[in-house]
């Protein structure tokens, strides 16, 4: 018997928009510079030089190999589109990368940040459902970070 997770599909882009007080620079820092991933992002810190064709890499506070790809687009502080490869999954068929875009714009006293994530190839539904709720919480803990200095304390479990 087949689990309904492990049904494959192409999953329409995913959106996520946020309206978050703040400066353009500061929400580009927080996506480009570990001080602040690792406190709104699970843990993990990054590295790259954010250059157009440079790779980048998220790596897990245990220092483990998170999340890798290649930098698109780097017009800072207003976009950056990354290849997004996850490492971490034991799967026989792991999802292929997909494609995230930060679109960073000025919004009156806020920033608007909109996240896309497309996907060309087909993904086990399960990975599909734990992005979507993992990117809301990530996204959601960002916007509290630059507005209070807290970030959010929500668990979210891997997809099984």
């Amino acid at each position: 018997m087949t689990n309904d997770g492990d049904e494959r599909i192409v999953p329409p882009d995913l959106v996520y928009i946020f309206f978050i007080r703040s400066t353009p620079q500061r929400v580009w820092d927080a996506l480009t510079k570990s001080e602040f991933t690792t406190k709104f992002f699970f843990g993990r810190s990054v590295e790259s030089d954010w250059k157009q064709g440079s790779p980048w890499k998220m790596l897990m506070p245990d220092g483990k190999l998170d999340v890798f790809g290649e930098v698109l687009v780097s017009d800072p502080p207003r976009r950056l589109q990354l290849t997004w490869a996850v490492d971490w999954i034991e799967d026989p068929d792991p999802p292929r990368p997909v494609i995230i875009t930060y679109d960073i714009e000025p919004a009156g006293d806020a920033v608007k940040l909109t996240m896309t994530q497309h996907a060309d190839s087909p993904i086990a539904r399960k990975y599909v459902d734990a992005g979507t709720t993992g990117w809301a919480v990530i996204l959601s803990s960002l916007k509290s970070l630059l507005e209070t200095g807290e970030s959010l304390a929500i668990k979210v479990e891997p997809p099984k």
